[in-house]
């Protein structure tokens, strides 16, 4: 891993969150996309940006009177007027801090590995479009969650990246609907329909291998697997129902199993992989990443809801 002089990134909680958050959410069913660094002061834009992540000086703290209640909160340089701020509800701390630490050391000693090897043998671009073909194989859950909202505008624009995408991006390997046509709309999923109807996020969660959630989102991911025809149509993973068409037979189960596994796989080390300079020396510039994460993710998860 390179050393602090390689990423000069300032020492905080918000930077070191998202850098963790999104290499711990690549084992997740949430995209990565939906994580921008707008949120925590990191630059936007390709995916795969090899230049450095160089947060902002921090600005002097403002002045605050005597017995100002204010004066007690530390100075945070990436705050934005406006923003939300939450209640941090994680009563299962203890436990989650060991998942976290669980879940950190897998990202350190398998998958980064393994995503370093993957990166010198596959080509940028094609990592770019492993990416797009996963991304536009959510559509539908993107589309329901839009109509469920009532988000009617955005369902539409999903349809018409999906036609596209999947006809002139050559089965959405080429984001042809976003580069010629400005097709773009935000992230939405069944954790964020259950949350517009007023559901509560619940208490904050670290789950195995899958990363950071609430109990509404965890919920939410569920949600999001049944509601993708993938799992039932073409790869029939989630049921034994006989009254539920499939395409493929059911003795073929094991293949179907295998092909999902293998493809989930390739996913994570791909999302891995294209992330790699960008989180490269985070974990080291930051004091408390439990916090960081838990911190950025919860942040995120709010802005998406409110939006």
């Amino acid at each position: 891993m390179a050393g602090k002089d390689e990423v000069a990134i300032q020492f905080n909680r918000r930077a070191g969150g998202l850098a963790l958050t999104v290499a711990l959410l690549t084992f997740s069913g949430y995209p990565t996309h939906a994580f921008s660094g707008d949120l925590v002061g990191l630059p936007v834009g390709d995916v795969n940006a090899s230049a450095p992540i160089v947060a902002a000086a921090a600005p002097a703290p403002p002045s605050t009177a005597a017995g100002d209640s204010s004066a007690e909160e530390p100075f945070d340089p990436f705050a934005k007027a406006g923003e939300l701020q939450l209640e941090e509800y994680d009563p299962w701390e203890p436990v989650n801090t060991k998942i976290f630490d669980f879940n950190w050391q897998l990202d350190r000693w398998v998958l980064k590995p393994v995503a370093k090897g993957y990166n010198y043998v596959v080509p940028n671009i094609v990592q770019v479009g492993v990416s797009n073909i996963f991304y536009n194989s959510r559509a539908t859950p993107r589309f329901l969650n839009n109509m469920f909202q009532g988000k009617f505008k955005g369902a539409g624009i999903e349809v018409g990246r999906f036609v596209i995408n999947t006809t002139a991006g050559l089965g959405g390997f080429f984001d042809v609907a976003q580069h010629y046509f400005k097709l773009t709309t935000p992230e939405e999923d069944t954790g964020q329909t259950l949350g517009f109807y007023g559901v509560p996020p619940g208490p904050y969660l670290m789950v195995p291998i899958l990363g950071p959630y609430t109990v509404r989102d965890l919920v939410g991911y569920a949600g999001d697997i049944a509601l993708n025809p993938i799992y039932w149509l073409i790869l029939p993973t989630m049921h034994n129902i006989d009254s539920i068409p499939t395409v493929v037979d059911v003795d073929e189960r094991a293949a179907t199993y295998a092909i999902s596994i293998a493809a989930r796989a390739t996913e994570v080390v791909n999302e891995r992989s294209l992330n790699l300079e960008k989180f490269q020396g985070v974990e080291e510039s930051t004091v408390d990443l439990y916090s960081a994460v838990r911190n950025a993710y919860l942040q995120k998860r709010a802005k998406a809801i409110q939006e």
